[in-house]
This record gives structure tokens, C-alpha cells and sequence, in this order.
């Protein structure tokens, strides 16, 4: 952080209160180790924090109910994510009964399969069938990756298939045989801006796909999106004013969900497209440096980034991440 230094008395604010903020300022913003003796401490605290238990226990029961709507953040899906984003590993408590759930249930092809339930009017049974979409699979596979087992044969031939699915414009709307011909509302041709965010997200993590390819062709396809905002709309996905809200945990397609996503890949520092989009993220700190959610997710209403009348502590750290990497 030292080319983007934080505004005095902010790192005091972020390390005392929640564990899993302490936890990852200390990790992301003052880059300690986690042999340090107080980076550990709050590892410990968070892991036994009652919110992170529940999300965990609630997890058992992967995969869940079908997924009708990847925007619900309520979702398995999601909270699986948010694991991922805290710093749980695979052997964590309550975790391998988890990763063993995700694992009993690879496809064919190689990504972990969900429930889903596509209706005969666009293509598919009309009963739940397990399988996967471009709009969950990464979700899924970056999880795994997050959690310490991205060496994984299984999760190393979950991304190779993937990524395999790249375009010169990035990553389409796909979904494995089992969902029928099922596909988004758009041009057969264009990519999906949520499905190609969410592999640039998992590309991201894996040092031989960083800077790769897939993962420079699903970049530009992102910044071009944000380019020509008015005037492409791919699938409906807008860059307009709801895209620009503030809002946590990382889920759907928003500007702080993509800026850090794009802020990972050193090769794009310096961009201009992202430079805009981090000084969109700046101009919405209060005096003190802190960030209030400007849009809220009603299934998180326990958590901090579940209102819209304070700053929160974890979306002030997660703007202040994108920031320091894009400095």
C-alpha cells in the first residue's frame, strides 16, 4: 500500500472489531505474515465467530436447493464464496465434510455440478437435474482454489475445462448437457459479462492461468464492456447506475465486484479503463476514508455490509484492496 497510503486512524478502525476484517487487514492491507502471532489470533477468533459457524453448518447441506436465480445471494453458492474471500481452508473446521459434498459431484466434463431446474419453455426437463453454468461453475471451482486445493487433479481439470471455453470476446453463456439448450437472454455471439467475470475472478488465483490467454482475452472483453457502456448491453447486464453501488459480499456483476477481480492482474496496472472505474470506488469515501454500502443484499442483513446507514468495516477494506493494487 505504501503508493496509495490509507488516511490516518483507518487501519486502527479496520483491526478492532470484526475478527475476519482484523484478519484480512493484516493479511491484505499490512501484508503479515500468517505465521504472525496476531494474524493468527484473529484467524482463531473468526473461525469461532458464531456468524462464520453458522455459514459454515449451513454449507453441510450442499449443494442445496436448485439454483433458480444466480443473483440470489442467499444462494449456497454464494456463501461458499464468502468463505473463500474470509481465508477458510479445506481443513478448517466443519470444512472437509463440505469440499467432500462439492467433489462428490463432478460432471463429466470437469466442473462440480449443482441442482438446477430449466423449464421445457427454454430448453430443458422441467425437473431438478444436477449440473453446471458458466454462471455458477467458477463460482464454485474458485472456492475450491481459495481453500488451499487448487492442485487438486479434480480442481485443476475443473478449470482446464473452463477455461478451455474462452473466446477472442471473452466467456459465452454455457451450461453442461445436462441443462438442456438453455442459454441467457442474448446474442449467441456475445459473452456473458457475469459468467466472464467470474472466470477472470478464478483465472485470477492460479499462477499458470494469470497471465494467460483466456485470462488477457476475458480482460479486455470486461474493460472493452466498460468502455462502450452506453451503448452494449450483453445479455442485459448494464453498467449503469445500480453496476456503480457499493455493495458486499462480492456476488453479482457491480464495479467493486469486477474492479477487484481486474485489480489482481499486475498487467493491467497502468490501464486507464481501470484507473476510471478505481477512481469511481475512491470518490465514494467519506472524510475518514470509510465506505458506506449504497446497496445491500437482504440475506446479509446480520453482517456489517447489511445496511446503508454506516460505514461498513468490510467494504471499506474490500474498496481499499482494489485501490492499493491499482496505485
Amino acid at each position: 500500500m505504501a503508493d496509495n497510503p490509507l488516511p490516518p486512524g483507518l487501519i486502527d478502525w479496520l483491526l478492532y472489531h470484526e475478527p475476519w476484517v482484523t484478519y484480512r487487514t493484516r493479511i491484505d492491507l499490512l501484508g503479515q505474515p500468517e505465521s504472525d502471532p496476531a494474524v493468527q489470533a484473529a484467524r482463531a477468533a473468526m473461525l469461532a465467530h458464531p456468524l462464520v459457524q453458522g455459514l459454515v453448518s449451513e454449507l453441510a447441506a450442499w449443494p442445496g436447493p436448485p439454483v433458480n436465480s444466480h443473483k440470489s445471494a442467499g444462494q449456497l453458492l454464494h456463501k461458499l464464496a464468502f468463505l473463500a474471500d474470509l481465508g477458510l481452508r479445506a481443513d478448517d473446521p466443519g470444512m472437509p465434510k463440505v469440499v467432500a459434498a462439492i467433489m462428490a459431484h463432478q460432471s463429466a466434463q470437469g466442473p462440480f455440478q449443482m441442482w438446477g431446474n430449466v423449464s421445457p419453455s427454454y430448453g430443458g426437463s422441467g425437473v431438478d437435474t444436477l449440473g453446471w453454468a458458466l454462471c455458477d461453475a467458477p463460482t464454485v471451482v474458485y472456492s475450491l482454489v481459495r481453500f488451499g486445493l487448487g492442485a487438486d487433479p479434480a480442481v485443476a481439470r475443473a478449470v482446464s475445462h473452463l477455461a478451455g471455453l474462452v473466446r477472442e470476446n471473452g466467456w459465452p453463456c454455457a451450461v453442461s448437457p445436462e441443462l438442456g439448450k438453455w442459454r441467457g437472454p442474448g446474442k449467441k455471439e456475445d459473452p456473458c459479462p457475469y459468467a466472464n467475470l467470474i472466470m477472470l475472478k478464478l483465472l485470477a488465483h492460479l499462477a499458470d492461468y494469470r497471465d494467460s490467454p483466456a485470462a488477457h482475452a476475458g480482460a479486455e472483453t470486461a474493460l472493452r464492456l466498460w468502455e462502450h457502456s452506453r451503448e452494449q448491453h450483453p445479455y442485459i447486464f448494464h453498467m449503469g447506475t445500480d453496476f456503480r453501488k457499493l455493495k458486499a459480499p462480492l456476488v453479482w456483476y457491480d464495479i467493486l465486484h469486477l474492479g477487484d477481480a481486474l485489480s489482481r492482474f499486475d498487467w493491467l496496472r497502468g490501464d486507464p479503463r481501470l484507473g476510471e472505474m478505481a477512481a469511481i470506488l475512491r470518490a465514494k469515501a467519506d472524510p475518514l476514508g470509510r465506505f458506506t454500502p449504497e446497496s445491500v443484499y437482504q440475506a446479509w442483513n446480520g453482517w456489517d455490509f447489511g445496511q446503508k446507514k454506516a460505514p461498513s468495516r468490510w467494504l471499506t477494506l474490500l474498496v481499499w484492496r482494489v485501490l492499493g493494487r491499482v496505485a
